[in-house]
């Protein structure tokens, strides 16, 4: 830790987090340290566990990533793509096509968020069922304790407490959004059932749902292939995308997943670009797939929307046509970057890097947090993405109080210990408790790894002895 001389100034002039403070800011960033300044003193070497929101994949302060985003700069001229495209977005959708299993994919739009990423396909979903000359197909299905995104239209799909103050300003969601069991094995896997048992069960009422709802007004089903923020990086049970995959070719129905977190190579077993690849054959690829995140690596702000044969062929046979856009859409330097970003992630297998290093740390928090008693439920996660959920009782997986914000107060305390992460507050029902996310660079080390468990396990006990001493644990 250093001291600073700067002093924060009181006032905040941007309208985000808390209001009127300044609140953290990062103030530099080499490696997987960051250094943070908080209350006018500088921190210095944070490890970064988290990556701002699982979006970093190179690490701070890449050199290579500074010459890729100069070139970048100097060969982009900025073009309005609906009216002149540019060969960077070309090529980019190129590469991902190109990198994701044979088939599966035959089109992409690029754009500026996650959020913008799935109100884009919400937008190509409604005008897929248009160019198949079946207007009432308007319905849209997705999971209780989901999260797909700020804006109304990925807000209307998504059904957590963060949504409910922006109800009067959504979708009728009466009639046009239909929820769905989320998959959640911690808390809502019978003991008696297997993996297998659960996601039947959870398929067999999706498909009740469906049949209650009419097929034939219903456009398409979304899922987080992997849970982020809205329910803590829980693994789809054995056969359960594979299973809805099944319900949407029955009914007809477009098969989306929400990879904005989870994907780009933070979760491929094989070191490719896709999560879903560790549970579906090529033949079972999503319809539609929403990503962001690492495809910039923080370094550039880029999303995107990946389109199956499927849609794109409807689209070519009909008005072979998409009418407007965004301004920033499919821009020229952001495609170049990104392209030169997952190339070099290629070149050095750094995707199969995270899902090594992060399998590896996922399994020494489970070996070192889960053997004492203390606030923690659940570890769990895929490759270079994991979770742990907190809670008053293990036995009874009781979660703590929604007051407490004990998810929040764990950040705090991971911060004194010199560790950034994720801190989540339960639900306020108790459908899901608190829970604290990691999401590394790809380039972590066995050391990194061991240093970021070591660092969470200081700041689990602290915390549990905290909360003991309030009698609260």
């Amino acid at each position: 830790m250093s001291a600073s001389n700067t002093t924060t100034p009181k006032r905040s002039y941007t309208f985000q987090a808390t209001i009127d403070q300044i609140g953290p800011q990062v103030v530099a960033g080499h490696g997987v340290y960051i250094s943070v300044e908080k209350d006018g003193q500088v921190y210095d070497g944070i490890l970064d566990g988290i990556t701002g929101a699982a979006v970093g994949a190179l690490g701070w302060g890449d050199e290579e990533a500074f010459e890729i985003i100069v070139k970048a700069a100097r060969n982009s001229t900025y073009s309005f793509p609906s009216l002149v495209s540019n060969k960077s977005s070309e090529e980019l959708a190129k590469f991902y096509i190109e990198n994701s299993p044979k088939g599966a994919f035959s089109a992409a739009l690029w754009c500026g968020s996650g959020s913008e990423s799935n109100e884009n396909a919400l937008r190509i979903i409604r005008q897929y069922w248009l160019e198949r000359q079946l207007p009432n197909k308007i319905k849209l299905i997705s999971r209780e304790n989901s999260y797909h995104g700020f804006t109304l239209g990925a807000q209307s799909i998504s059904w957590n407490p963060r949504v409910q103050p922006f109800e009067p300003y959504l979708m009728n969601r009466a009639v046009t959004n239909i929820k769905i069991p989320c998959a959640y094995s911690y808390r809502f896997k019978k003991n008696t059932e297997t993996e297998e048992d659960y996601a039947k069960r959870l398929i067999a009422e999706t498909e009740k749902i469906i049949l209650d709802n009419d097929p034939d007004t219903i456009a398409a089903l979304t899922v987080e292939t992997l849970p982020g923020s809205s329910l803590g990086t829980c693994p789809p049970p054995k056969g359960y995308l594979k299973g809805l995959r099944d319900l949407c070719n029955k009914y007809d129905l477009l098969f989306h997943l929400d990879e904005v977190m989870c994907g780009t190579g933070r979760c491929n077993p094989y070191g490719k670009l896709n999560c879903w690849e560790g549970f579906l054959e090529p033949c079972d690829a999503p319809d539609i797939q929403t990503v962001g995140k690492t495809l910039g690596s923080g370094y550039i702000t880029i999303a995107g929307v990946l389109i199956g044969p499927k849609i794109r062929d409807a689209f070519v046979h009909g008005s072979n046509s998409v009418v407007g856009g965004h301004t920033y859409a499919s821009h020229a330097f952001n495609c170049a970057a990104a392209l030169g970003i997952q190339e070099k992630i290629k070149r050095d297998h750094l995707a199969l890097n995270i899902f090594n290093m992060g399998s590896r740390m996922g399994q020494m928090l489970r070996e070192t947090v889960m053997a004492t008693n203390n606030i923690a439920g659940d570890v769990r996660g895929i490759g270079g993405f994991w979770s742990i959920e907190f809670v008053q009782d293990r036995i009874t997986k009781k979660p703590f109080d929604y007051s407490l914000n004990v998810g929040v107060q764990f950040k705090a305390i991971c911060f004194e210990n010199k560790l950034a992460v994720m801190g989540m507050p339960g639900n306020p029902d108790g459908s899901c408790g608190d829970r604290a996310l990691l999401a590394p660079s790809f380039t972590i080390t066995e050391n990194n790894i061991e240093e970021i468990v070591k660092r969470v396990v200081k700041s689990v006990n602290e915390l549990t002895q905290k909360l003991r001493n309030e009698g609260r644990f």
